[in-house]
């Protein structure tokens, strides 16, 4: 069967996700070229401004290199625009005079900037930022001149003025409006906006209308239309943008603002389809990439014969990252007699949101400072949830749960990329099906992160929720993407700027995410937790989702419940509640876990309160990065070859240092002889039974790279154990990286050097004494449950009658 010959005109980002996602549904239907008017392979576009930012090169954006296009047989031309489109013989020639013949044809011409008609306007320093080469061109300007003028103070107007104060140069952004980004802010978040960009050194004028530019052969200043005189050696325009259709025009497709097409992106032309910035859907003309995006979905399904529904338009979003202003914009932003909003402001962290409401919906909203709520409302948007189960006073937070939601909070259809139209199902099944392990292969296998890249911390905790203790971050210079401050520099800082919040870390030391990210955020609230135990208040939206529910997420969504039973003991009136329990619920397993503990698992979130309230018990410390259950053997009172009484001792050590966070988990096992049933020599702290009392040993680690413990000691009593077990404890919570493991610990620090000082008797008493001032800290934490320790107290009593 022939191949029907597709022509695409147009080598962007909406054109080339249109062929993606063609090939994906059907690659062997069309015999495909794309002919281009850059002399370059597809590049993101939005990331021209990071570029121009110092934080990317033209490699980093590239999209989609020369050889994606070979190995998928198309052919590509660039550097060689369409000029002229036959429909009658379907032909196309450019502007070289080179002719294709096509069966199919799609405009993908995008837009040009739009450069105001004022005298001066053709200067060869006067700039319509669009592409890459404008982009080398400010480059090379910023390198001999000084001073620049941004005229228009929208998204793409001020990421072209942070650039180019980064590239040295003195900036005036010159706005028409009131105030920025007046199609996307409403006033307050506007004024926010400008009053910290001008903390950055930028010069913003308002309502500044721009009457011509002056200078003899090139720009040397630039005159406002009230007599002001702004000297400047570069302009550039960010006005906006106007779709190109001047070759669909000349060759008789219908073309109003931009080229008319049907829910199909059909033309007036049968034979010939639009997509992005030159398409005019219902008399909309999108400029932002999501819409494209879903567009060329549309078109993939339509050309390949896959049922669809068609294109109904989009719920258009704005987010806006310039060093560290945060903002997000979605929606219907303007009230009127239908729409109105309900905001808050916190002018302490200089932080606002306002919500938009019609008919019992959310029709919009803005974000300023804190965006992490931005994909919420989108989804809300987009499923046109109703808000019967919200409350207004905490701003759209279902009543029974938390001010914060995680994502494993979130439900499957969420959208977590915007840009590219990715749900958190589609990436959390790439990560279990492909064993995806990192953020760039996530990126790789679903393109969620592919665009703006804002989503890319979500995609993190995507990670951290999907494979638990098996994800292991990128490693940055600092301790995560947010700065380049090491773990030693930001606790030192801690200490001598006494912070006793995350916001406060985050913004004094000037984090490049003042949100922070899933690895700095719990990280940062563990090193507050540990240098000021009674100060700080634990945030607990920092913490992972697990110990927040005092539950574990399950690969299919379900949770598992372990109640605390210390040393492994129970009772038969503890089996009765659970077994009563697991019968109310109908638990689908009953297990006895690798820690000797009874877990019930495949629990839905929705139940945990219940279960916890009916059990009556403690939550087993195994939910976080925090002192695990101790594993301990029956010891002297039962066998044969025991030595000491074990499981006195771990429900001592347990008792003593349970709940108590760590830099990660920290295990420890009591064998009662050298036997070692409890594999004591592959934990943290292990305990190994002798006749003449303990062997210590320490840095054990199981797990995918096993290591074993190194023998640090032998003590005579138990006190001694406890007391040694704090020093080793404390020293590793003080000196440890968040997420770092005893073994690599120990080798960091180095053993010899770590014993010197917990074998150190006033250093190991100082480090005890500390340990335990932690432990006041979490005695009675208030969303745990207290019963009687009636299994320690038969247990004390059994070992005292012996």
């Amino acid at each position: 069967m022939m191949k029907q010959k597709l022509v695409m005109i147009g080598n962007g980002m909406a054109g080339l996700r249109t062929i993606e996602e063609i090939l994906e549904r059907l690659d062997s239907q069309f015999d495909i070229t794309i002919i281009g008017k850059e002399p370059y392979p597809n590049y993101n576009r939005i990331m021209l401004s990071n570029i121009l930012q110092k934080k990317m090169t033209l490699e980093d954006i590239i999209m989609n290199s020369y050889k994606w296009y070979e190995e998928h047989d198309i052919m590509l031309i660039t550097d060689d625009p369409v000029q002229k489109v036959d429909r009658d013989n379907k032909v196309l020639t450019t502007s070289k005079g080179v002719t294709v013949d096509y069966d199919i044809c799609i405009f993908a011409t995008g837009s040009k900037a739009f450069v105001l008609p004022i005298k001066g306007f053709d200067f060869p320093s006067v700039i319509g930022w669009r592409t890459i080469d404008d982009t080398n061109k400010m480059i090379e300007i910023a390198k001999t001149k000084k001073h620049a003028v941004v005229i228009g103070g929208g998204l793409l107007g001020l990421e072209c003025a942070r650039g180019l104060l980064d590239q040295g140069m003195e900036v005036t952004v010159l706005h028409l409006a009131d105030w920025l980004m007046e199609m996307q802010l409403d006033h307050k978040a506007g004024e926010m906006l400008k009053a910290d960009l001008e903390k950055q050194g930028m010069k913003i004028e308002l309502q500044a209308n721009s009457k011509e530019i002056i200078g003899d052969e090139d720009v040397e200043a630039i005159k406002l239309s009230d007599g002001r005189v702004i000297e400047t050696d570069l302009v550039v325009m960010a006005v906006g943008i106007r779709p190109y259709t001047e070759v669909a025009k000349d060759s008789g497709l219908e073309v109003n603002r931009g080229i008319v097409v049907n829910d199909y992106m059909q033309t007036s032309d049968p034979n010939i389809y639009a997509v992005g910035e030159c398409a005019e859907h219902n008399g909309k003309v999108y400029g932002l990439v999501a819409p494209l995006y879903e567009q060329g979905k549309v078109l993939a399904d339509y050309l390949t014969g896959k049922e669809s529904d068609g294109y109904k338009g989009s719920t258009t979003f704005t987010s806006l990252k310039v060093s560290g202003c945060d903002l997000y914009s979605a929606g219907q932003i303007v009230e009127n007699d239908e729409v109105h909003g309900v905001e808050i402001f916190n002018s302490v962290d200089n932080i606002y949101k306002k919500v938009y409401l019609s008919g019992g919906q959310v029709v919009g909203a803005v974000l300023y400072g804190d965006t992490d709520d931005g994909s919420r409302f989108y989804n809300m948007m987009k499923k046109h949830e109703t808000l019967e189960d919200y409350t207004l006073v905490s701003l759209l937070h279902k009543g029974n749960e938390d001010a914060t939601t995680s994502i494993a909070d979130m439900d499957d259809d969420e959208i977590i990329c915007g840009c590219n139209g990715v749900d958190k199902g589609t990436i959390v099944n790439a990560i279990t099906t492909k064993g995806l392990t990192s953020v760039d292969e996530v990126t790789k296998a679903t393109k969620a992160g592919n665009s703006c890249g804002k989503c890319k911390g979500q995609i993190g905790e995507l990670l951290q929720y999907t494979l638990g203790d098996d994800f292991v971050a990128a490693k940055p210079s600092g301790i995560c993407p947010c700065t380049d401050l090491t773990r030693d520099q930001i606790v030192t800082q801690i200490r001598a700027k006494g912070f006793k919040t995350s916001k406060e870390v985050r913004h004094v030391l000037d984090f490049k995410d003042k949100n922070g990210c899933p690895k700095c955020r719990p990280a940062i609230n563990y090193y507050l937790n540990m240098v000021y135990p009674f100060e700080h208040h634990d945030e607990k939206d920092s913490r992972f989702a697990n110990e927040r529910y005092l539950a574990n997420i399950q690969n299919d969504g379900t949770f598992s419940v372990i109640p605390q039973m210390r040393g492994g003991v129970t009772d038969a009136d503890q089996l009765i509640r659970l077994g009563e329990v697991a019968k109310k619920y109908n638990v689908p397993l009953v297990k006895v876990t690798g820690s000797q503990r009874v877990g019930l698992y495949g629990l839905k979130k929705e139940e945990l309160p219940k279960v916890w309230e009916d059990l009556g018990m403690r939550s087993a410390s195994a939910y976080g990065k925090k002192t695990r259950s101790v594993k301990s053997c029956v010891g002297k009172e039962f066998c044969r070859f025991g030595t000491q009484y074990t499981i006195r001792l771990g429900i001592r050590l347990e008792k003593t240092f349970e709940y108590i966070d760590t830099p990660h988990k920290f295990k420890m096992g009591v064998s009662g002889c050298p036997r070692s049933c409890v594999e004591s020599g592959v934990k943290d702290f292990g305990v190994i039974s002798v006749e003449n009392g303990y062997q210590i040993y320490i840095g054990g680690n199981g797990g995918t790279d096993v290591t074993v413990g190194k023998l640090l000691t032998t003590v005579e009593t138990e006190d001694e154990v406890i007391q040694l077990c704090g020093a080793i404890m404390q020293y590793y919570r003080e000196t440890g990286i968040y997420a770092e493991r005893t073994a690599p610990w120990l080798e960091r620090m180095g053993f010899d050097n770590v014993k010197d000082i917990v074998l150190n008797k006033d250093k190991q008493k100082a480090l005890y004494l500390r340990i335990m001032e932690a432990k006041k800290a979490v005695e009675k934490e208030p969303w745990e449950a207290i019963v009687e320790d009636k299994n320690e107290q038969k247990i004390f009593e059994v070992e005292k009658v012996k």
